[in-house]
């Protein structure tokens, strides 16, 4: 005999049974959108609308290899968006200890994360993927847009040619183009991806008035490029870089320049054992990018990048939006090998991967014993690889442009896991990812209250300054940078405002850098 209290509990058991269903079946639930090209299918998945796999280009491949990217073909009924595509054909990884993604060469896609839509447009938020112009995916799961998506933003990550296959130069290939240039494919299909969002954000719910370009590392060197670049023009309206940018004079990198950056790729056809431009699209793309040596990198040529960024935001010729930039305090942690550096071989090791630097640089990175040697050594790289050209950028902006510059410095050393990769990372290169995406997975880190509090505020900024422009959304305390009061917000255990520690190293890089660009 069934009690009263039994009853009722068969009843909350159906019920909750039937709730569990329909969440589960909700998570599942198929999402249709129109786009460029046509139908496809994604999926709806604890609250966020998400699509994989959306062609934004057609596939550079055969005789597009090399090509600025064409439309993607228009196809016939539903096709489906529920599978990350390929990531571009690459060397190695982006990030330490990531498993490699499987690649293909035809691989211009993107992945979208929206809101469930509720009639308002959201901002958009466009990623690009950092890894050294040679390396990158976007279906690493440390890139999943969802918990952004659940703050209100439409969050879009965007593959790009990478390695000899985005960014090779050659006199063959300037001649053929009715712009006379060559290299930059990579970039290239960055404005193509936002091209793309501009013409269909509104299917996802999102503003293509409110268009946020953003990246770390090498996604946001992309990301000052594409501010200095005429052909990116009106199709963004915030821009945020973190830990990367590209503003030092082209005296130290002379093989940006499009004359010689065609004879290093005259250099690697002849290296294939190539004649012709035909001969180099049929190769095996495998073998192209094994032979590249240092063809990845960008180009200064006249379609994409006429000019040097830093001549063009000096110039005051760049896209003038808001900016939100940053760099990490332990940078170099993840990225250079120190164990070896001692007091006594300190220059010779450092000549030994930068080559014969200018006495002013290294100057102020004092150290006596060991392992003040190996702290000098890392803090050198970080200035030189990371932080220079952040501060440097928003310098840039402050002094020639009219829009709203705000300058952060991660300092929050998360907790990994012991064992791990990234044990003895600190708060290195890659270690604010975790925080701005909200990513604080218990298989990564021993993650605390601070830690979660500062992932919410970090998150919540960044999708505050794509919704208007300044990171201060629910209690913020951001103050614009600025030429007279040059200070950062400083993301530590408490997050405040603050000098930079390293603005004597970064005058230092000033005065060499600015002698061999000459007077203004």
């Amino acid at each position: 005999m069934t009690t009263t209290r039994g009853r009722i509990a068969i009843r909350l058991a159906v019920i909750f049974g039937l709730l569990t269903s329909a969440g589960a079946a909700s998570a599942q639930t198929p999402d249709r959108v129109s786009v460029t090209g046509g139908r496809i299918v994604g999926e709806r998945q604890d609250g966020v609308r998400v699509f994989r796999g959306v062609p934004y280009a057609a596939a550079p491949v055969g005789p597009l290899r090399w090509r600025d990217p064409r439309p993607a073909p228009r196809w016939t009924g539903e096709r489906p968006a529920t599978r990350f595509a390929p990531a571009c054909l690459q060397t190695g990884t982006s990030m330490p200890g990531e498993p490699p993604s499987p690649s293909a060469e035809d691989c211009l896609y993107l992945n979208v994360w929206a809101p469930i839509a509720d009639g308002s447009p959201k901002p958009v938020i466009v990623w690009f993927p950092g890894g050294g112009l040679a390396n990158g995916s976007t279906s690493i799961p440390l890139y999943d847009g969802a918990a952004l998506a659940r703050r209100g933003a439409v969050v879009v990550t965007v593959a790009y040619r990478l390695g000899a296959l985005g960014f090779l130069a050659h006199p063959a290939l300037s001649a053929e183009s009715p712009d006379h240039a060559s290299g930059n494919y990579g970039l290239m299909d960055q404005v193509a991806a936002l091209e793309w969002v501009k013409a269909n954000a509104a299917a996802f719910g999102g503003d293509p008035a409110r268009v946020t370009i953003a990246g770390q590392s090498a996604g946001a060197t992309s990301v000052s490029i594409l501010m200095a670049s005429p052909r990116a023009k009106g199709l963004f309206q915030r821009a945020i870089g973190q830990s990367g940018g590209l503003f030092e004079p082209t005296a130290l990198a002379p093989q940006y320049q499009l004359a010689r950056a065609e004879a290093d790729g005259a250099a690697l056809m002849t290296r294939l054992g190539a004649t012709t431009l035909d001969e180099m699209r049929a190769l095996p793309a495998d073998r192209l990018l094994a032979g590249a040596g240092g063809v990845t990198h960008p180009v200064i040529e006249p379609r994409l990048l006429p000019e040097a960024p830093f001549e063009v935001f000096r110039a005051g010729r760049h896209s003038d939006v808001p900016l939100l930039v940053g760099y990490n305090a332990e940078e170099a942690r993840s990225l250079t090998d120190v164990a070896e550096v001692t007091a006594a071989n300190f220059n010779e090791k450092l000549a030994a991967r930068w080559g014969r630097l200018p006495p002013p640089l290294p100057a102020p990175y004092a150290f006596t014993t060991d392992d003040q040697a190996r702290t000098a050594r890392l803090d050198f790289e970080r200035d030189l690889r990371f932080g220079w050209d952040i501060r440097t950028w928003a310098m840039l902006q402050a002094e020639h442009g009219r829009s709203p510059v705000y300058l952060y410095r991660f300092e929050r050393r998360p907790p990994w896991l012991a064992g791990s990769v990234r044990a003895d990372w600190g708060a290195s290169h890659f270690a604010d990812l975790w925080y701005m995406f909200d990513h604080l997975d218990p298989a990564d880190g021993n993650w605390t209250a601070t830690d979660r509090v500062l992932a919410d505020r970090m998150a919540e900024a960044w999708v505050a300054f794509a919704a208007i422009g300044d990171p201060n959304g629910r209690g913020g305390a951001w103050a614009p940078f600025t030429l007279a009061d040059p200070k950062a917000m400083r993301l530590g255990e408490t997050p405040a405002m603050g000098d930079l520690p390293e603005e004597p190293n970064f005058r230092a890089f000033d005065a060499v850098y600015d002698s061999l660009r000459g007077p203004r």
